[in-house]
């Protein structure tokens, strides 16, 4: 009977310790899912950013080639006009000389007849020329008012999209320098903020956040966290990615459902993400992904450089909505132009 009771504790604990362990593996794997959209999103809106800037050095060089058309043909358009005047001219003195000549008696009427048929046909050709001119002329007109007509359009459209990547850098710049007041107390080697790539990256050593090998944040850690929240309630434009990050030590741990940095780095992004959202940061706006050993900052060839490596990330984007709407505009500008 004793022997019966005594087991009892014994088989309690083992059910216990079994049933945390497959809650814990479909996390994971939920925790894996999720990992693949982060990244996904993250790489479609990195390609999104490059195509804003691309587009506008596009626009640039065709509104400086759209100039330089518009000064050959205010040039060409100078040229036609001298010329055209300089044929009037002649146009004159031409039909001066054949009414002198009209004026003189028959007799050098019948000498100068042959005068008479060549400046009749000169004068005849110098018409001709002067039709040619003014048609010439009128042309390059059309093609400098449908020219400077496009061109405003152009300049138009850049001053936008000019404004519009102004507005993203000031929004970039206003959130770092929120952000670099709210965390001064903070700041140093454990919590580093810098832009980069028109993003704010707020980087967290893991002696800040922390102990070896746990996915629990150390209270200095949450503090530091909850001071953020309270920035990012106020930026609702503003998206938040969360990344773990390891060095090349293999993880090891004698039980439960982490296997490797892996599902280290992924569990880390994952509870920071929920101390965000519990500080008033909407889920919605945030992302956790775990990167494991795979982007470190510095080679992992001394336990200075590990220590580096091993770090949270929470990289903050600006919304480019109205960005986007404008390279959208121009596209389909350009499709239009160019059927």
């Amino acid at each position: 009977m004793n022997n019966s009771v005594s087991l009892l504790p014994a088989l309690a604990l083992v059910a216990a310790l079994a049933l945390p362990g497959c809650v814990a593996s479909k996390k994971y794997d939920d925790l894996k899912a999720r990992q693949a959209s982060t990244e996904q999103g993250k790489t479609e809106a990195e390609r999104q950013q490059r195509t804003a800037v691309a587009e506008l050095r596009k626009a640039t060089d065709e509104l400086a080639e759209m100039r330089l058309q518009t000064k050959r043909l205010q040039d060409d358009s100078t040229q036609t006009g001298n010329a055209l005047r300089r044929t009037r001219q002649l146009y004159t003195q031409l039909t001066d000389s054949y009414d002198k000549l009209l004026k003189n008696s028959d007799r050098e009427l019948a000498n100068k007849s042959s005068d008479y048929n060549k400046v009749a046909q000169d004068l005849a050709r110098r018409e001709a020329e002067l039709g040619e001119l003014d048609a010439g002329l009128r042309r390059s007109r059309a093609d400098i008012d449908k020219l400077n007509a496009d061109l405003k359009t152009r300049e138009a459209r850049l001053a936008e999209l000019q404004k519009a990547l102004a507005e993203k850098d000031k929004a970039v710049n206003d959130l770092r320098a929120s952000v670099t007041n709210a965390l001064r107390g903070f700041q140093g080697t454990d919590l580093q903020v810098q832009m980069k790539d028109g993003k704010v990256y707020v980087s967290l050593s893991e002696q800040l956040l922390f102990k070896s090998g746990s996915t629990k944040v150390d209270p200095k850690g949450q503090e530091a966290l909850k001071q953020l929240a309270a920035v990012l309630q106020q930026q609702p434009d503003v998206n938040v990615v969360v990344e773990g990050h390891t060095d090349n030590v293999p993880f090891s741990r004698a039980a439960g459902a982490m296997q490797d940095n892996w599902d280290l780095s992924v569990l880390r992004a994952t509870e920071i993400a929920r101390l965000l959202a519990a500080g008033g940061v909407p889920p919605q706006r945030v992302t956790a992904s775990g990167r494991s050993q795979y982007v470190p900052v510095a080679a992992n060839d001394s336990p200075q450089n590990k220590a580096l490596n091993r770090r949270t990330e929470i990289i903050l984007t600006p919304k480019l909505n109205e960005l986007f709407k404008i390279l959208d505009s121009n596209s389909s500008t350009t499709t239009t132009g160019g059927k």
